[in-house]
């Protein structure tokens, strides 16, 4: 019997073989048609529940089961499992059409819709009704017969695209590594780094250290490898993923998804991609988000250019440097921060060994939101790295299953990210709790020491927490207006607002403690955190916006007239500039974020969300960072609420007021 198919509770990973997949999505779809026609073929009215309510509830166990397949082609993947992803995407790709684009579905729907003002509807009640028309009518269901067939064509071809994108990078990753068998080819890395990447040469039978283009790799080369040459090849390895004359590379991709997203908005009525996709969300428009870039552009750009010189005339003081390039950023960055405030990453390390900030998680969320997590060894997993827990509140009710995977492995894409197995919705006056996992690629353990963290896995350990918190807490009725299924420009506010925790005293107190002593982090060393936490701000803001202006670039204007990726993203990033160009590197062609990840026009949001994440810690902090009575306010109006309202009326809910830009730019030391 096909493991998936057999009703469960937590996913049977272990029982799972690959053959299992198709066959149980091709059944999952036959049965969500089928729940589909039951909606449709009722005879009766259509009311908010028969149709409504009743839709939303469809699909369940396709869903599932796809949630189990593409997190794992993302965790956990390998050729076969890429190669059937090729085939069942389309196959998802047109039953989503197969709904938006069947006439008698969407009449049900938009009468219900057309009936709202007489209906007595709660503010959730109503959010749904909206949300489930527009998904119609912004996918197609207003389009003819033909236009529908074209819609169709796109949306399958745009589906294999982002996934074939994906694979490409996954593979350019992979393909490359840097082996060195010279001792003083190392010299400058820690020893940690050095021992980390004796365990790859290893693991590949191999003599001497080899580094590759995972970040936990990748990362520390760049900012202590004190040999120029050998930054340079790495840096330049890792610039030009998919930018090479071989099968993985991604420019003709690059321009077939952009020309078929535009193609797909004009379809349906919209200027540009962008027009369609902010529509929806807190920005509303592509004029807002430029203007909002361009106003943080000209606050920061002052500052990066001083940054940038500041740098530059540092490298020509110390190693005669006459120009700087973008394999000295990190390097020269980190010995200047280390002067300027004496602040060693490598000092900081043994403050924070993996288990115990995973603790300090956990402990911050219980002073907070009440959550307990304990650790659970019966849950099946798709990993032996993965930790699973079960999570209750403070009267012991079952809130969530929490699953976390934290190291690097060949299977696994860089980067990190929450998604969830399970979401959460109250079903026949059952609340169903979720099932919510987090991904990261932290430094393994290896054979002398523990998995000790850089300050900044820290920062995404607890920026991935936010977002699983945000899954966990979610108590909506309905499942697609749960948890983070939030406009784009808000789902950020969760994961970054829960960074801030790691700059506070009170909280590092918590779990910043010597893996072989147990000593608390000492004060000096919190204080040069703070302190150093805007360094190079001006920097940091201006590399941030330069993405999201890429990405508006691609999106927010007709694309047909592009010929080659590289000078098109050169002209988007003149603004924003500050190494020269390396001529065999392009950013585009691995930007995962907008080209398989969900952040096409949407890039933008980091930054936003930063406003609301400072706006919403400044109430913290003049209460305390502890504070219950802030902590339940942002725990009721925002973490639990979902999609059930607008962003903007939620958060004004929470903090009584709109957010104000002062806090960023006071944070960043901007102003």
């Amino acid at each position: 019997m096909n493991p998936l198919l057999n009703d469960f509770n937590t996913a049977p990973f272990s029982k799972i073989s690959n053959n299992d997949y198709k066959p149980a999505i091709h059944k999952a779809i036959e049965h969500a048609k089928n729940e589909i026609d039951e909606i449709v073929n009722n005879l009766e009215a259509p009311t908010f529940d028969n149709t409504t309510v009743a839709l939303d509830f469809t699909g369940e166990k396709l869903n599932r089961i796809s949630s189990i397949f593409f997190n794992l082609n993302s965790a956990e993947t390998n050729d076969e499992i890429q190669k059937i992803a090729q085939e069942i995407s389309p196959w998802l790709s047109e039953f989503r059409n197969d709904i938006t684009l069947n006439e008698k579905l969407f009449q049900r729907v938009k009468s219900v819709y057309d009936n709202g003002k007489n209906l007595d509807l709660t503010p959730e009640q109503q959010m749904l009704l909206e949300k489930q028309y527009k998904g119609f009518a912004r996918n197609g269901a207003n389009l003819n017969e033909n236009d529908k067939i074209q819609l169709r064509e796109i949306d399958a071809k745009l589906s294999k695209l982002s996934l074939k994108f994906g694979e490409n990078v996954l593979a350019e990753t992979n393909a490359f590594e840097l082996h060195l068998t010279d001792i003083k080819d190392l010299s400058g890395l820690p020893g940690s780094v050095k021992e980390a990447a004796k365990e790859v040469a290893k693991s590949k039978e191999k003599e001497g250290w080899v580094f590759t283009l995972d970040y936990p790799s990748y990362i520390p080369f760049l900012t202590y490898a004190d040999n120029r040459e050998l930054r340079k090849k790495m840096a330049i390895a890792a610039g030009k993923k998919a930018f090479q004359d071989n099968d993985f590379n991604n420019e003709q991709i690059v321009l077939d998804i952009v020309n078929l997203r535009h193609q797909r908005a004009n379809l349906l009525g919209y200027k540009t991609h962008s027009h369609f996709v902010l529509e929806e969300r807190m920005a509303e428009t592509p004029e807002t988000v430029f203007k909002f870039s361009n106003d943080l552009l000209a606050k920061a750009k002052p500052a990066a250019l001083r940054e940038f010189k500041k740098l530059e005339n540092y490298a020509k003081k110390l190693d005669g440097i006459d120009r700087l390039q973008k394999w000295d950023g990190a390097y020269y960055s980190e010995k200047l921060k280390k002067e300027i405030f004496d602040l060693d990453q490598e000092l900081l390390k043994p403050y924070f060994k993996l288990e115990n900030v995973i603790n300090g998680v956990f402990e911050i969320a219980n002073r907070l939101f009440d959550l307990n997590f304990e650790e659970i060894l019966n849950i099946d997993k798709y990993h032996k790295d993965v930790k699973t827990y079960n999570v209750t509140d403070s009267e012991n009710n079952f809130i969530a299953i929490f699953y976390a995977d934290f190291h690097p492995r060949k299977g696994k894409r860089n980067g990190a990210w929450m998604t969830s197995y399970k979401p959460q919705q109250i079903k026949n006056g059952i609340n169903e709790r979720p099932h919510v996992s987090i991904v990261c690629n932290f430094t393994k353990p290896t054979e002398t020491k523990p998995s000790l963290l850089t300050f900044n896995e820290v920062t995404t350990l607890f920026h991935e927490f936010g977002h699983a918190l945000h899954g966990m807490l979610a108590n909506t009725t309905y499942n697609s207006l749960s948890g983070t299924s939030v406009s784009w420009d808000f789902v950020e506010l969760p994961s970054q607002v829960l960074e801030n925790w790691c700059y506070e005293k009170e909280a590092l107190e918590i779990f910043a403690k010597h893996y072989k002593t147990g000593e608390v982090i000492p004060m000096k060393y919190v204080e040069k955190i703070k302190e150093s936490a805007s360094f190079h701000e001006g920097m940091q803001t201006l590399r941030q916006l330069s993405f999201g202006l890429l990405d508006m670039q691609w999106h927010a204007q007709n694309p047909s007239e592009i010929k080659s990726v590289k000078e098109f993203e050169n002209k988007a990033f003149a603004d924003t500039k500050l190494y020269p160009d390396v001529l065999e590197n392009c950013m585009s062609t691995a930007f995962s974020h907008i080209f398989q990840g969900g952040y096409s026009s949407g890039y933008y949001s980091y930054k936003w969300a930063e406003v609301l994440d400072a706006d919403a810690f400044e109430y913290f902090l003049k209460e305390g960072i502890f504070n219950k009575e802030i902590a339940t306010k942002f725990k009721e109006n925002i973490l639990s609420k979902g999609g059930t309202e607008k962003p903007m009326t939620l958060y004004k809910r929470f903090r009584g007021q709109e957010p104000k830009p002062d806090a960023l730019l006071k944070r960043a030391g901007l102003i």
